[in-house]
């Protein structure tokens, strides 16, 4: 009698990992930070970006909220008004270079995409690469990477599977038009060219950030509106937006199970490059000007010390004391020094 062989799978083995792997494409419900993030840090959206699919891509319009709700108090040393940074996506940026007990010095300065007396190509070649090379290409490969996929979809005829990579990209190109229209550079108050300022920021958790550069560039990046307030329409297109992407899950059970196994490395392998990518970017990028980190940051054991330094740097206190730093030793004395 021949020796039966044993069974290695079962009929339902075999179903519960073909149900697990059709059920992958939830990764893009994830409500991951890394697209908004990207949004912030250069200041607007790209057409690469349609083809850059990653968890949480329909939160994209969420990136009015990246700074926590937080609008840090701040200080000009040179001319003494105290205000408030109104620029999310700013502040973000702050939040991140910021470190607890230590004054970080950052300067603005203008984008390569301004130099006149670079040619057309280097001034968008340098402008593409500000964030530096690596990052830049850490967040190409995202896109190249949806490219390959699309082409072995095609290869394997798993036209549910292209449909679903459709819908995604429809919604990315949806949700980046829309950040692109909400971009516009709008009110930055009257031009002062050729005045430089300097600004002390402070941050929650006794985080001092000192930013230099032209009072313009320094407009630019903490001063107005940097996404305008949706239009009704607008909204709706981020509500269809929002629906495609949850309608692409639905409809990925039907692709098949190599399919579905592609889009969720896909998504998984994009999420990363683009961690990668956003980790690996030192600048931020908002409308035509950089801002990033000068030097080394500064400890201090009191705010009272930093405060004292930058009185004395700037030559007066009435910005201090607007701020709270420092206390008026006579309120009838003229606190300019």
């Amino acid at each position: 009698m021949p020796s039966q062989m044993p069974i290695m799978l079962s009929k339902s083995s075999i179903s519960s990992h073909h149900i697990l792997l059709q059920a992958a494409a939830l990764f893009a419900l994830a409500d991951l930070p890394t697209v908004a993030i990207r949004t912030s840090v250069t200041g607007t959206a790209s057409v690469l970006d349609v083809f850059l699919l990653a968890p949480g891509m329909h939160r994209q319009q969420a990136v009015d909220d990246i700074n926590h709700g937080e609008f840090p108090t701040t200080g000009a040393m040179t001319t003494g008004y105290v205000f408030r940074v109104e620029n999310p996506a700013t502040v973000s940026y702050l939040q991140n270079i910021g470190r607890t007990g230590h004054l970080v010095t950052a300067r603005v300065s203008p984008n390569p995409s301004r130099n006149e007396s670079l040619s057309r190509i280097n001034r968008r070649l340098q402008s593409f690469f500000a964030a530096g090379v690596p990052a830049t290409l850490f967040y190409v490969l995202g896109p190249l990477l949806t490219l390959v996929v699309v082409a072995l979809m095609g290869a394997i005829q798993d036209w549910w599977g292209l449909g679903v990579l459709g819908m995604f990209m429809l919604s990315r190109a949806i949700n980046v038009g829309i950040v692109k229209r909400r971009t516009l550079k709008g009110w930055k108050g009257i031009a002062e060219p050729g005045v430089n300022g300097d600004l002390l920021i402070l941050l929650s958790q006794d985080r001092w950030i000192r930013l230099q550069g032209l009072v313009d560039d320094l407009k630019t990046v903490t001063a107005g509106q940097w996404l305008r307030d949706k239009t009704m329409i607008e909204g709706f297109a981020t509500s269809f937006a929002t629906l495609l992407v949850y309608a692409a899950v639905i409809l990925a059970f039907n692709a098949s199970t190599v399919g579905s196994l592609m889009i969720a490395s896909l998504l998984l392998c994009s999420s990363a490059l683009l961690d990668i990518s956003n980790s690996l970017t030192p600048c931020l990028q908002m409308f035509d000007c950089i801002v990033r980190v000068e030097g080394e940051p500064i400890r201090y054991e009191r705010r009272l010390y930093m405060a004292n330094e930058m009185i004395e740097k700037s030559g007066r206190n009435d910005w201090a004391i607007g701020m709270g730093l420092v206390v008026a030793k006579d309120p009838r004395v003229p606190v300019t020094v």
